[in-house]
């Protein structure tokens, strides 16, 4: 089979099934990695090879870059507030200074959530939301396709959320946002694709994290919640090791442009 024209994407590696899953030798910038789901994410990508940067606004918190050093990987942290759009803007290339040079996946899960009546949503409290789940999220991908182009190779993985489907209740802010994501997640996709570059993005249904507190510690909303889950209970940030290292791996060189729900069937319900 001859080259490859310029405008295609790489096909999949000839490897043994589990090489394609091996992000041994990459380097993976991280929002949101200090907690929950982000933080079960970065130590994936860490365990299947991968150097980690963590931008976080909390970087007294160490608790994911010390279970990423246990496991023997390279880790930096680098302070950043999503809310700070300049800060936004400039986390990658900093992480690209930090990390030689090189960032080969970005995983956007940096996020907020606010749950208010929306006849008393303030202008704001939409700002707000809309500037961390949405602008900066942008502005990061921009970054990296900026880097990634170039290189004709990267992964970039960001956090939707059930909500990007399902307006919810009292999150109308957040359910914006995150519809939203899908959007820039596919319209990327579209544009990177003939770069080698695959966009994808997961939704989170109900799981157990601390933006969820307040819903988990009310009886009822927690009996609601599992009883429209199929899968019986609240998903666990361990759920999202999987689908991370698949969707930032070889293993989903002909994946582009998806939402992977991960919802233990609720939206299938």
């Amino acid at each position: 089979m001859g080259s490859l024209p310029p405008s295609a994407t790489a096909e999949s590696p000839d490897v043994s099934s589990m090489d394609l899953f091996s992000l041994q030798g990459k380097n993976v910038l991280i929002t949101g990695g200090s907690r929950g789901i982000g933080a079960a994410m970065a130590v994936a990508l860490a365990q299947a090879g991968a150097s980690i940067c963590l931008a976080q606004r909390d970087v007294s918190n160490t608790a994911t870059a010390d279970q990423v050093r246990k496991l023997g990987r390279r880790v930096v942290v680098l302070p950043c507030d999503l809310r700070d759009m300049q800060q936004s803007k400039l986390i990658f290339d900093r992480a690209l200074e930090a990390m030689d040079g090189r960032i080969d996946v970005l995983v956007n899960c940096g996020g907020l959530l606010q749950r208010k009546d929306s006849v008393d949503v303030m202008e704001e409290d939409w700002d707000n939301i809309l500037d961390v789940n949405l602008k900066a999220l942008f502005f990061i991908c921009q970054a990296a396709g900026r880097h990634m182009i170039p290189r004709r190779q990267g992964k970039i993985l960001n956090v939707a959320s059930l909500n990007s489907f399902i307006g919810g209740n009292r999150v109308v802010s957040y359910a914006a946002s995150k519809g939203a994501v899908t959007q820039v997640t596919k319209a990327l996709s579209n544009e990177w694709a003939k770069h080698n570059i695959q966009v994808n993005a997961i939704a989170p249904g109900s799981i157990a994290t601390d933006i969820n507190t307040d819903l988990r510690s009310d009886p009822q909303q927690y009996a609601a919640r599992v009883a429209r889950c199929p899968a019986g209970r609240w998903g666990a940030p361990a759920d999202f090791a999987g689908p991370a290292v698949f969707l930032c791996s070889a293993a989903s060189q002909y994946i582009t442009g998806e939402v992977l729900v991960i919802d233990g069937g609720q939206m299938a319900s």
